[in-house]
């Protein structure tokens, strides 16, 4: 019941963004983008400016790295057996391999392991914002037959996302020792207080808008399977390796059994990367969530 309702809040606000949006219309794209370049920022600068630096950074960052190597190499090993082409490879990679950390990984862990798990989950999730702002980018380009960005177009993505920006200055006044005016500072927390639910409700908003079309039952198969299944058995074989404590463990295991990125969606879309496959995959992946999230919920705590 304890780990229900852990879901159970999650769940709902998720339920407000998905109902706004059948009634009212509003395009999620636009949401998206105040919550990405407006709210989401100014969450990560608080996350790093009040947390001291630790090598739990590091290990954090070497664990994202190898969760995803690890992930992309199981689905190169299934398209070469299934004789996929290179699109239909690609398309596997963004539905199987990016978690969902931002609007559903960071509300989860805040619900079920309080402040501390949250302010792990945030580090991640921005970590996992660069990896999908680079690799994420570069495979969206390589299945696509329309634009070809590669690495070059992943770093100006990169260049182009103020959380990074944030996260740097944050850690930057933490270690200068530089206190921010308490006054000017309470601007800040109201702002990062918002990102939160925002980002939830635009999840909520996506799904609306996603519809299950012509959808690809065997390559859909695939995609649940290691995302919702095999992720968090190689999340947890990389971070059981790491000196790290329980609770951060807990956290990498949990952000790896998130459902697929709502972003690779959008990813997709912009690419023409199979957007029907990749958005179908989203929605069941999130549906299917609220089955397999209790399970791992059960075992970690």
């Amino acid at each position: 019941m304890d780990i229900l309702m852990v879901l159970l809040p999650v769940v709902f606000i998720f339920a407000i963004g998905f109902i706004g949006q059948k009634f009212l219309r509003i395009e999620p794209r636009n949401v998206s983008r105040v919550a990405v370049y407006l709210l989401t920022p100014f969450l990560a600068f608080r996350t790093f400016y009040e947390n001291d630096i630790n090598t739990d950074y590091l290990y954090l960052f070497l664990f994202a790295l190898g969760l995803c190597f690890g992930l992309i190499s199981i689905v190169y090993a299934v398209s070469y057996i299934k004789k996929y082409s290179k699109s239909e490879t690609s398309s596997l990679i963004l539905s199987s391999v990016f978690m969902n950390n931002g609007n559903y990984g960071v509300p989860v862990a805040l619900f079920a392991f309080g402040a501390a798990g949250f302010d792990v989950a945030i580090i991640l999730m921005v970590i996992q914002s660069l990896i999908m702002s680079t690799i994420g980018v570069y495979y969206a380009a390589k299945g696509s037959s329309e634009k070809q960005t590669g690495f070059k177009g992943a770093a100006l993505a990169v260049l182009k996302m103020p959380v990074v920006y944030c996260s740097v200055l944050g850690v930057t006044l933490q270690l200068t020792h530089i206190t921010i005016p308490k006054t000017f500072y309470q601007s800040i927390e109201l702002v990062a207080d918002a990102a939160i639910p925002t980002v939830m409700i635009v999840l909520g908003m996506q799904l609306a808008t996603i519809t299950i079309k012509n959808i690809e039952h065997e390559k859909t198969i695939y995609s649940l399977l290691i995302k919702l299944t095999i992720a968090p058995v190689v999340a947890w074989l990389f971070a059981s390796q790491l000196p790290v404590s329980d609770l951060v463990q807990s956290i990498m295991i949990l952000m790896a059994a998130m459902p697929s990125a709502a972003n690779t969606t959008l990813l997709s879309l912009e690419y023409n990367t199979k957007p029907d496959f990749v958005s179908s995959v989203t929605l069941l992946s999130t549906i299917g969530s609220i089955i397999t999230l209790p399970i791992v919920l059960a075992i970690l705590t």
